[in-house]
């Protein structure tokens, strides 16, 4: 079989099963989208719960569980959480803070000790947080230092120095979890997996949620795979999914390491609203607020998640705010704090990023959510797709003009603009794109990316003639600009 044909056997594969794997029911419109998404990210296998009045209102398994037997996901697969643990760990250290035992504002010196001259004094708060300055127990190749073993790693990391001021920025840190899982064995009297076990998995009914791994026997276990290899210092794309390995030593499984359902996922956030595993809403209040850094701004992952609370990332903005603990780059789950919707999602592709299209499913209940709807634009980008919208796009640079005349301060991105344009592409509004990337040439007339976008969708709406001259434009520009070189070359330009 050559590789053409098993790409062809895989993805009528895929196909069959995923059909196969959903319920007798016709599928509405968050089936269709994410079978797109599936399909379009190579994701072998999804579960997905939605809590609504709390209620599961939503919940839903697709795909296949094990490529390498062709085993169909069900509703009783497992999922790798990862680092959404984490926001376990959140919840446990507030569970003991409630009983008056801890506080999250001491230094971890009041609860461990031997620990080096300059972690004494960070607090708890600044660890859960990510902007401890600890020194990070992964290595370069993100494996565990120490071999494995807790007293190894702890004896490496104490002797790695500070890598910032405390409070300086946010770091994805894994060592201050370590720590962390330490204190909550030590204050609770179990180790902070049974303590994790009895306050949380069963108070919420999680009867399929466990702590474990790749070298775990699982039942019902999704497995996990992944499109990237490591070649050399490389990484390079794969065809096709390929199985993905992990590893999280017991110490480290305050950071990492949790196996669960969308349904056992979608529980545990049930009885967490309800009070059930928090008895103080203040609780939850101080869990879900993001950290503030010595410059007096929020730190996170990136634009969506842009803080990071206890345990807990935040999508910290204006319309539709919520907590988005994300994990592996394949497991999400957000609750939406305005709006009475929690969405999880899990996947068994490390790269599958649900976080990204979670608030498009959450479009479906909340249509302002949308993404066609405008849903997630810079705040000046939606002002002008709010004007053009009722000017028409062939206007836009008048209608641009008029909102600077209109607002000395409004001002609009190129990155921004080149983006929504995109969007548009991919909503199937070629018209009202073009006009969006020609704005983006106007305004940034020296932008060789400007140019070649522009080039790029006169191409594909039939405009060779004029994609020449954009691409021209752009190589003047860019002299290294190779997409436009290339592009010239394809249309028969000189």
């Amino acid at each position: 079989m050559n590789f053409k044909t098993a790409v062809f056997v895989f993805c009528s594969l895929f196909v069959t099963l995923l059909a196969s794997a959903q319920d007798v029911s016709a599928p509405d419109s968050i089936d269709l989208f994410l079978q797109s998404k599936m399909q379009r990210l190579h994701i072998p296998a999804l579960q997905v719960a939605v809590v609504r009045d709390g209620k599961i209102v939503k919940n839903k398994t697709y795909g296949i569980a094990n490529l390498e037997n062709n085993i169909p996901a069900t509703d009783k697969t497992i999922f790798s959480v990862n680092s959404i643990t984490k926001a376990f760990t959140g919840v446990a250290v507030m569970q003991l803070a409630e009983e008056g035992k801890l506080d999250i504002n001491a230094p971890l010196s009041r609860y461990l000790d031997s620990l080096p001259p300059k972690w004494q004094g960070i607090m708890l708060q600044q660890v859960l947080t990510h902007i401890s300055g600890l020194p990070d127990m992964l290595d370069a190749e993100e494996q565990v230092l120490g071999h494995n073993d807790e007293s190894e790693a702890m004896q490496k990391v104490k002797a790695l120095p500070m890598e910032f001021s405390v409070g300086e920025k946010f770091q994805y840190n894994q060592t201050g979890y370590v720590l962390l899982g330490q204190i909550i064995t030590k204050l609770s009297g179990m180790h902070f997996t049974k303590f994790i076990e009895e306050r949380q998995f069963k108070v919420a009914g999680m009867n399929l949620t466990r702590f474990g791994d790749s070298y775990d026997v699982i039942p019902n276990y999704a497995g996990a795979y992944t499109m990237t290899r490591q070649v050399g210092n490389d990484f390079v794309r794969n065809k096709v999914p390929g199985i993905g390995y992990m590893q999280f030593p017991v110490f480290f499984r305050t950071a990492a390491g949790i196996q669960s359902t969308a349904t056992d996922m979608a529980n545990w956030i049930i009885a967490l609203k309800t009070g059930r595993l928090l008895k103080q809403q203040n609780s939850i209040a101080i869990m879900w607020t993001p950290a503030i850094l010595n410059n007096g701004k929020i730190g996170g992952f990136n634009k969506l998640t842009n803080g990071y609370a206890l345990g807990w990332p935040t999508v910290t903005r204006k319309e539709h705010p919520a907590v988005g603990p994300v994990g592996g780059g394949r497991s999400a789950l957000f609750v939406y704090l305005k709006d009475d919707l929690s969405i999880v999602v899990l996947t068994n592709l490390m790269g599958g990023n649900p976080d990204r299209f979670i608030d498009e499913i959450a479009g479906y209940y909340i249509p302002d959510m949308h993404e066609a709807n405008g849903f997630g634009l810079p705040e000046n980008v939606k002002k002008l797709r709010t004007a053009l919208l009722k000017q028409g796009f062939a206007n836009a640079n008048k209608v641009t003009a008029g909102l600077k005349q209109a607002d000395p301060l409004f001002t609009l991105n190129e990155q921004e603009l080149n983006a929504w344009g995109y969007q548009l592409l991919g909503q199937k509004k070629a018209a009202e794109a073009l006009y969006v990337f020609k704005l983006n040439t106007t305004l940034f007339p020296k932008s060789a990316n400007a140019y070649d976008s522009l080039g790029e969708i006169q191409e594909l709406t039939g405009n060779k003639k004029e994609a020449l001259l954009s691409y021209r434009q752009s190589l003047t520009l860019n002299p290294e600009n190779k997409n436009a070189a290339n592009r010239i070359a394809e249309l028969g330009g000189k």
